[in-house]
């Protein structure tokens, strides 16, 4: 699935419903220069970031760190986490998260790869996150 919305496109690589993991849940999303990943914690799953390609900064609780290609993110659950591309290309992630839950959020907010992207309402995103804040919780709602 693309995202729209928040950053650039966002592929789910593996799932219960796509690779057939009743545990894990993987995907891959580029993150535009000067776009973030909004502050958010997972409360069921921990989350692990791989950093393929571009530069920026994670907050991790209470830890800025910089990163840069072949960084390696770990995210404990009930962690605050957000991410921010401060540099001059897309950041590209790979993401595997513990259990499952994030994903079905991510279709809530999406449209198939390779369809036109309609972005969200803000009205549409408070509903779609309230009703996934048993996995995931914005700041933002």
């Amino acid at each position: 699935a693309e995202v729209g919305g928040w950053s650039g496109p966002l592929i789910l690589k593996g799932d219960g419903r796509n690779g057939g993991s009743a545990d894990l849940v993987m995907g891959y999303e580029d993150i535009a220069p000067g776009q973030a990943i909004a502050p958010h914690r997972h409360q069921m799953a921990d989350e692990i970031l791989f950093v393929h390609q571009g530069t920026g900064v994670v907050e991790v609780d209470a830890r800025v760190v910089p990163f840069s290609p072949g960084a390696t993110i770990y995210v404990p659950k009930h962690v605050r986490v957000t991410l921010r591309n401060t540099g001059a290309g897309p950041v590209s992630i790979a993401f595997v998260f513990s259990k499952p839950g994030f994903e079905e959020y991510l279709r809530d907010t999406s449209v198939p790869e390779g369809q036109p992207v309609t972005p969200l309402s803000t009205d549409e995103r408070r509903t779609i996150r309230a009703r996934h804040k048993w996995h995931t919780l914005y700041e933002q709602p």
